[in-house]
């Protein structure tokens, strides 16, 4: 996922959360709002809960290989992905499938 695609100040996380309009599954939940820039960017957040440095990177790398999968930049809404702590109790694949039915459910 290329950086001009990523969410990354405080204040665009904090608008995006702040709109209020989410889905949610065991493993992800999605905050979305309308765009602004010409492109659909994502933003990754997985709290302490889900452990160390190490594993909290791990986590947003693998996520972010999953939304470089699913999305094609051209969707009408900014995207915030917090990763739950039942994360770690599925597969790469399963939780790859359930933010894929996450991302149709905005699209619908």
């Amino acid at each position: 996922m290329k950086k001009e695609f990523r969410v990354k100040k405080t204040q665009e996380f904090s608008e995006i959360m702040n709109y209020k309009k989410f889905y949610a599954c065991p493993s992800f939940s999605i905050y979305v709002k309308p765009r602004k820039e010409d492109h659909a960017r994502v933003g990754i957040s997985v709290g302490k809960r889900m452990g160390n440095a190490v594993i909290r990177n791990k986590i947003k790398r693998q996520v972010r290989e999953m939304v470089h999968d699913i999305y094609t930049f051209d969707e009408n809404f900014d995207t915030i992905i917090l990763v739950r702590p039942k994360y770690h109790e599925e597969s790469y694949q399963n939780n790859k499938k359930l933010l894929e039915r996450l991302v149709k459910k905005v699209k619908i």
